[in-house]
């Protein structure tokens, strides 16, 4: 059986919606595609005691989360009829309002794509050692618990 290479599935700072539309833009010509379904995480601007978010700075473990990422990744594919995925997530300071998390699955149907994205950005959230710390209005720095 042939190993696929590691991808790294990290970019520096937030994720641009040149970099979005770009990677949309890029499926056009895979006509068996008929359905595309994207979750875009996006930096909130919670009050933490008092104290509003600015942003979060993300890190983390990176060899063991491009694993993590593709075994999810992997586990899709075994679960839905998946034409392709991507996942991005963002290393470095987020800022409120920025994206932070793109997962973009495409697949012959709708519904497929549909559940696997969900399936695909709940495994991220509670198995991927991704890390973040919420910056505080008053530069304050407390570790983000995932919801």
């Amino acid at each position: 059986m042939e190993t696929k290479p590691i991808k790294n599935c990290f970019r520096d700072g937030a994720i641009s919606s040149s970099f979005i539309g770009d990677s949309i833009g890029k499926h056009q010509t895979k006509t068996s595609i008929g359905a595309h379904q994207i979750f875009l995480g996006q930096v909130r601007a919670d009050e933490i005691d008092g104290q509003i978010v600015t942003g979060i700075e993300y890190s983390a473990h990176e060899e063991m989360a491009n694993k993590v990422f593709q075994r999810i990744r992997e586990k899709a594919f075994e679960q839905f009829d998946l034409t392709c995925m991507h996942i991005y997530h963002s290393l470095g300071l987020v800022q409120t309002g920025e994206i932070c998390l793109f997962v973009f699955v495409s697949s012959k149907h709708r519904k497929e794509a549909m559940r696997a994205v969900e399936f695909v950005v709940e495994e991220i959230k509670f198995k991927a050692p991704v890390f973040g710390k919420e910056i505080l209005k008053n530069s304050e720095h407390v570790w983000k618990v995932n919801k």
